[in-house]
């Protein structure tokens, strides 16, 4: 499938998560992506976890499909030059630093569109820009925490909580390709986007901010209740957990139909959708004391082939391994992978175009793997490239 953005270059000074997250969502619609590290300070998701394998870290091996790296010290004076020179050639520069690094290293966006007037110049941060936050430390957690995303994870006992893997850094670096995409679209290109994961996490949080900022309802953890409606939930089974959305009341009696329950849609306290939020823990241990009878899988089979949306809680393994992710070509596997002595399995994205996922062609590099192939496209010759290998600059 040839990528809508497969003419495009596309600067990645990212690290860690946002930032080369970001980078890799464009890199599925086709853009090249030249991501630069330093050698000897490469990205540290090359040695961060939570789990390392082979000595690089899991999470890098995809977050660096599909890219080139591009091994150089930019911050050398030499250094400097050759960055200078490959963003002339670019359509986007993506970074992740704390506010005003790249200014300190005259890298700033100001002196980036001087070089490049059309350039879309994406900086990540966890709290933008300016603001009385702006020079601080900011990881995932940071993020969760500040954003009232923790507060609200969780039940009574456990909130607050944090998610379970990193949402904060993952909204920031969605929000990034988004904002970036828009720009590409703009009738003159060259602009400069400032992405601030706090913003970017409490803009995805729907209901939750809200209800408080037009209804003044401020948000409670209500752990697996949807506070919507009820029955709508996870309730106990046989085996596994089991989430039912019984959110209309036509799907509320179908449920009670179908468990025998008939006598349930007589009670006063669940005659309507107000009733049942009121009752919602008496009425989770009148239906749990049903579906306790049978496993989960046949329960959501069953519930939804009459309408009412069911489904089972899977574990990562189950659901990677279910046809349903397995069969619609989600998944990647390379056999020729630096650095890795085996085939490696990657996750592709989220849609499809036209029927086909977008290609993975390329597994995660090693680091400086393309410097000849960048580096003599930006008409750099061999005496100066020896040059700037003695220097120790690449």
């Amino acid at each position: 499938m040839v990528g809508p953005l497969e003419n495009l270059r596309i600067v990645e000074l990212g690290h860690v998560i946002a930032g080369p997250l970001a980078a890799s969502l464009l890199s599925d619609f086709g853009a090249k992506v030249v991501k630069v590290e330093t050698p000897g300070r490469s990205d540290m998701m090359r040695d961060l976890g939570p789990v390392a394998i082979d000595g690089v870290g899991v999470w890098w091996k995809t977050l660096a499909r599909n890219k080139q790296i591009l091994g150089l010290d930019w911050k050398s004076e030499e250094g400097l030059k050759v960055l200078r020179k490959l963003v002339e050639c670019s359509d986007v520069l993506v970074e992740n630093f704390r506010p005003g690094v790249m200014n300190r290293l005259e890298l700033g966006y100001d002196v980036l569109r001087e070089v490049n007037p059309k350039l879309i110049y994406c900086a990540i941060s966890g709290f933008g820009q300016d603001g009385p936050w702006l020079h601080r430390p900011a990881y995932d957690q940071i993020i969760q925490g500040a954003s009232g995303l923790m507060s609200i994870t969780g039940d009574t006992q456990s909130a607050p909580l944090r998610a379970g893997y990193p949402i904060a850094d993952t909204i920031g670096g969605l929000t990034a390709a988004l904002a970036i995409s828009g720009a590409l679209n703009a009738p003159q290109r060259g602009t400069f986007i400032d992405v601030s994961m706090l913003e970017a996490t409490i803009a995805t949080m729907g209901w939750a901010v809200s209800n408080y900022l037009i209804g003044g309802i401020e948000p409670t953890a209500n752990g697996n209740e949807n506070l919507t409606s009820a029955p709508s939930g996870t309730f106990e089974t046989a085996d596994n957990p089991l989430n039912i959305a019984a959110n209309k009341d036509e799907q509320w009696e179908a449920l009670a139909h179908h468990l025998g329950r008939e006598e349930l849609l007589t009670r006063p306290e669940y005659a309507t959708r107000e009733d049942r939020k009121a009752n919602r823990a008496a009425l989770k241990a009148d239906l749990e004391t049903t579906l306790r009878t049978r496993p989960a899988r046949n329960w959501a089979r069953e519930l939804n082939e009459i309408g009412v949306p069911a489904g089972a809680v899977f574990s990562v393994p189950e659901i990677l391994a279910h046809p349903q992710i397995a069969d619609r070509g989600m998944l990647a596997t390379f056999s020729d992978t630096p650095d890795v002595g085996r085939d490696i399995t990657i996750v592709r994205t989220g849609y499809k175009i036209d029927g086909a996922a977008p290609d993975v062609s390329t597994p995660p590099p090693g680091l400086g793997q393309h410097n000849d192939e960048i580096y003599r496209s930006l008409g750099i010759d061999d005496e100066a490239l020896a040059k700037l290998k003695k220097e120790g600059t690449l």
